[in-house]
Formats: C-alpha cells, sequence, structure tokens
C-alpha cells in the first residue's frame, strides 16, 4: 500500500495493466453484481436533474423502478448505490444496436444534454473506493467479466492508474495524481534494479 494524504493505494491501481474492451465485454459491468453503483450523497441530486434529459433513454423497466423507489437505494451492505432492475441492469443503462450497455447519463453527456458526467465510481471503475474512520482505501477491484479489459490493457503496456487518470483525478485533485504518478515513477525504478 501507499499512502498520500488521507488515501492508501493498493500496489495494484500501480502494477496491473487495464484498458476497456468494449467491443468484448459489451458494457458487461453496468449489468452484473449484487447491487447498484455506488453514489456519493451528492451524486443522487445530480441524476434526479438529469432524469428529463434522459429518461426516453430508459428502459420501460428502469422508468418504473425510478418511479418506485428512485434513483438510488440502500443496499444490504448500508451503501448507497444507483436503482437496479431485476436485480442487474443499472437503471441508468442503454443498449446500442449491436447490444452494447451503455449509461444514458454519460450519453447524455457527450451529447452536450448533461454537465454532469457520471457517477465518479462508475467513471473510476475497475478502482472502488472504501471510506474508513480516517482514511480511503483506493483498491483495484479485478473480475472475471473485465479479462479482455486486462488482456488488451497488458497489450498497450498500460497501467490501471494511467488509464483512469481523468477520473482520478476528479476524485483526489491534480496534485494527488501528480503525487500519485512519482510514486509509481520510483516504483518502477526500483522493480528495474532488482
Amino acid at each position: 500500500m501507499i499512502q498520500i494524504d488521507n488515501t492508501l493505494v493498493s500496489l495494484d491501481v500501480l502494477e496491473r495493466q487495464f484498458l476497456c474492451d468494449l467491443s468484448h465485454c459489451k458494457g458487461i459491468c453496468c449489468v452484473e453484481g449484487d447491487s447498484g453503483a455506488p453514489l456519493l450523497e451528492e451524486e443522487v441530486g445530480e441524476l434526479e436533474k438529469a432524469l428529463p434529459v434522459i429518461w426516453d433513454d430508459l428502459a420501460p423497466k428502469a422508468r418504473e423502478i425510478i418511479k418506485r423507489q428512485g434513483v438510488a437505494y440502500i443496499d444490504e451492505e448500508g451503501d448507497l448505490v444507483t436503482s437496479i432492475v431485476n436485480g442487474k441492469d443499472c437503471v441508468f443503462t442503454c443498449y446500442d444496436a449491436d447490444g452494447t450497455c451503455k449509461c444514458a447519463v454519460e450519453k447524455a453527456f457527450r451529447e452536450g444534454r448533461l454537465s454532469f458526467y457520471k457517477p465518479v465510481s462508475c467513471h473510476l471503475y475497475p478502482i472502488r473506493v472504501e471510506k474508513y474512520d480516517t482514511f480511503e482505501a483506493v483498491n483495484y477491484n479485478r473480475w472475471n467479466i473485465c479479462k479482455a479489459a486486462e488482456v488488451l490493457g497488458e497489450k498497450e503496456k498500460l497501467p490501471v492508474y494511467k488509464f483512469l487518470k481523468e477520473p482520478l483525478i476528479r476524485r483526489f485533485g491534480k496534485e494527488w495524481y501528480d503525487a500519485l504518478e512519482e510514486i509509481a515513477g520510483e516504483w518502477e525504478k526500483q522493480k528495474n534494479e532488482e
């Protein structure tokens, strides 16, 4: 583990390689899992504000769930997460003609219809951040559905932290990311000297 300010960063974030390969996985990370995507409290309001813009992009079942329970709920572990459909799809999923699962919020952002990109936990994936009393743990979440992304990341020699530069800066700030990058460079040098 590496400490930067009040965060502990897993070495996997520096050492593992990752590059999303949507052509292989078809966005399954927005479908599989035991609950929705983790949310910050302020993101619930952003998602509620996005609803009028993305409503027609959402599946009819997703609209039913949102009408009944809202955009978020507290899961079995006590975490605030996006609502899901039939224990699977995030309510904000939409599908391309080829069956690739996408985020309706991100789609609207990219089209210039929203100023909110998407929940930061989604943007950060495969990194998960866990809050503790005195620190936050920043961990790489390995999941077999992302095997193609690991293979592509290794081929392109792209570490997790470089793949996720933009969301890491969004979540922790540029200064924090610069410190991570410096530590990663030192870590790489040490490994090469061994």
